[in-house]
């Protein structure tokens, strides 16, 4: 049992090492998970056929707990509140007080390459760039 839990545990390090992690950030959260939580409750049936009952139950729970846990992870996107003040703008564009329209332009730039949900990000933080670009720029 324990050699199982290492072995899966090695195979998730080298799929991350060749670039799983990109793919997890992308939604392969809910699909890692999910084969996880498969792998638990096989090993859960596999125990509790070999008389250990107490430790089949907590796997069985671990694996529905996962099943549940990638099934709801990534709903509900955060939308940006109401209205933004300008140093709450200023601050999650990281520009100073007497940033020029160039500078905010720049730093929105810089960071919604990192934010942007196709690269990774979530539409909330997208979401909450464009809202500051928008409230320093007064679009």
């Amino acid at each position: 049992m324990i050699a199982i839990a290492v072995l899966a545990v090695l195979v998730l390090l080298v799929w991350a090492g060749r670039g799983g992690l990109r793919s997890l950030s992308r939604g392969g959260v809910r699909v890692a998970g999910g084969v996880l939580s498969i792998l638990l409750l096989a090993a859960a049936g596999v125990v509790s056929l070999r008389g250990d009952w107490v430790v089949g139950l907590v796997l069985l729970v671990m694996s529905l707990g996962g099943l549940f846990a990638s099934r709801v992870q990534g709903r509900a996107p955060v939308q940006p509140r109401g209205s933004m003040s300008m140093a709450e703008a200023r601050s999650v564009l990281g520009v100073g007080p007497n940033a020029t329209s160039a500078e905010i332009e720049a730093a929105y730039k810089r960071l919604m390459r990192m934010a942007h949900p196709d690269k990774g990000g979530t539409s909330g933080l997208a979401a909450q760039l464009n809202a500051a670009r928008e409230r320093l720029l007064k679009r």
